[in-house]
């Protein structure tokens, strides 16, 4: 039985030895045909892939050799009329057969999406996967872009057990010895807001409250330093429960061991059901539909929905034509849309499909880009913004909010849209509001969820909900992005009020 290596050096084994795949462009084609999983890879990509711009005049036969030499490693024993079992032809190409245990990288990959019945059994699957590693994935051909970008993929599930392993070990009550592995890990991915709050929880369980804000501390400074952002609303709460020591922050009793299904201490990838278990319990998965003209953050936010429980990607455009006609067929729950984008833009799409009825929710995706668009994609009624440089999780707090008629809008761009644009229009509060009216609009569009003014005016989250509904309707407006445009505009907020 032949095992594929490619979480670090590649190779392949059989009954423990090492095979020899040749020189390292006939290793390549074995290597793309098992990024492929198991799917077939035509003749004339691979021959385009592994001869990036000019490929030689005889590559077709030099593929065929190298499919023969590799056959020949693969399966020493074959017969020569024999149909190969392992490197198979798949008309119009090839493609790799082998169980999901015998590929290193497909095996970690299962691992880390399949479903977990409880932070116990997520440990330890977490633990089985990254064992796996050797080094960096698929080392040796960096050069060749279809590696690049699988290697990056691949790394960023890394990144995403590496959590996912931290959050069980937290919520099984083992803090002191992550404390290590996480200062490193948030020390070299200082812009994942997620290894931050696991960082700072498991100091605060550990009794280091200082260390703990001092570590949220650094994720603000590396923040700002290289995205000019702010913490993100997960982060920023977090803070304020450290400095509250509120009661939920406290490490688990000892049932969570024991039971591993028991409750979640805090939201995280983690700590969620995945898609089939949602889907027994009768939640509905939430439909996203993705539009982006570069492949690769296509490919990047693929590998983020398809990571998170109860979020299914049902659809990729590149251009806004495409995104509106997807929109009208699949019936998406959220639209992620970049703003520029060729053919149609990303705003005038975001229009067309915020006009029709009962239309999804839109979550603008920007670099800033430009300011005008920007501002205007708010005024449309867009259901927040997210940068494209943004933490995955940030991402999926954006899409969960949206869907919850929270939305969320990232600091860092609604604030210097508003430092830009507010007061173009004369001040002056809408009639026939109240105080208590203008009290919620304010909280609103200082970017306070549902949730936070709930705490804030001591009243129900519900009612909270409900008023900020009636609010909409009766200045008829179309989502909440429109109010906080209509705070500032209006003069009720500033740029630089407190909590803005």
């Amino acid at each position: 039985m032949v095992t594929f290596r490619a979480l670090g050096p590649f190779e392949a084994l059989s009954d423990g030895e090492t095979l020899d795949l040749g020189g390292q462009r006939q290793q390549a084609v074995l290597a793309r045909l098992l990024v492929a999983g198991g799917r077939a890879v035509p003749v004339s990509m691979l021959i385009d892939e592994l001869w990036p711009g000019e490929p030689p005049a005889q590559a077709l036969s030099t593929i065929q050799g190298y499919v023969s030499r590799l056959r020949r490693a693969l399966e020493p024993n074959r017969a020569p009329r024999e149909e190969a079992g392992v490197l198979v032809s798949a008309p119009p190409g090839y493609a790799l057969r082998a169980d999901v245990e015998n590929v290193d990288s497909w095996h970690f990959e299962h691992l880390v999406k399949s479903d977990h019945e409880g932070p116990a059994v997520t440990l330890q699957r977490m633990e089985t996967a990254l064992a796996l590693w050797r080094g960096p994935a698929l080392a040796g051909f960096q050069e060749l872009a279809w590696a690049q970008t699988e290697a990056t993929r691949l790394d960023e599930l890394r990144l995403l057990a590496v959590e996912r392993r931290a959050d069980a070990a937290l919520r099984l009550g083992r803090t002191g010895p992550m404390i290590p592995d996480l200062e490193a890990h948030a020390s070299a991915h200082p812009l994942r807001e997620e290894a931050w709050r696991l960082l700072a929880l498991a100091l605060y369980r550990a009794g280091r409250q200082g260390d703990a804000l001092g570590a949220l501390r650094r994720a603000r400074e590396a923040l700002r330093d290289e995205l000019g952002l702010d913490l993100g609303p997960t982060l920023q709460r977090l803070e304020q429960d450290i400095l509250v020591q509120a009661e939920h922050l406290d490490a688990p009793g000892p049932a969570a061991d024991a039971l591993p299904g028991g409750p979640s201490k805090g939201p995280s990838a983690a700590s969620v059901p995945d898609r089939a278990a949602g889907a027994a319990s009768g939640v509905a998965a939430l439909r996203v539909l993705v539009a982006d003209d570069q492949a690769l953050v296509r490919t990047g936010l693929k590998v983020i929905l398809d990571s998170e429980p109860g979020l299914d990607l049902v659809g990729e455009a590149e251009n806004g034509e495409q995104a509106i006609a997807l929109v009208q067929s699949v019936r998406p729950d959220v639209v992620l849309m970049d703003i520029q984008m060729p053919r149609l833009d990303g705003l005038a799409a975001a229009r067309r499909i915020l006009a029709a009825e009962a239309p999804p929710k839109v979550i603008m995706m920007t670099t800033f880009g430009t300011d005008e668009n920007l501002y205007a994609a708010l005024r449309a009624g867009v259901s927040g913004f997210v940068l494209k440089t943004s933490a995955p999780e940030q991402l999926i707090a954006a899409v969960r909010a949206a869907v919850a008629g929270d939305a969320l809008l990232d600091p860092a761009v609604t604030t210097h849209l508003i430092a830009a644009f507010a007061g173009r229009r004369d001040p002056a509060a809408p009639e026939g509001l109240s105080d208590s009216d203008l009290d919620l609009i304010k909280l609103v569009a200082r970017g306070f969820t549902n949730r936070q003014i709930a705490m804030t005016l001591a009243v129900p989250e519900q009612e909270v909900a409900d008023e900020v509904t009636a609010l909409l309707r009766g200045l008829g407006l179309v989502d909440r992005a429109q109010l906080v445009v209509l705070a500032y505009e209006r003069g009720l907020v500033s740029p630089g009020s407190p909590g803005a």
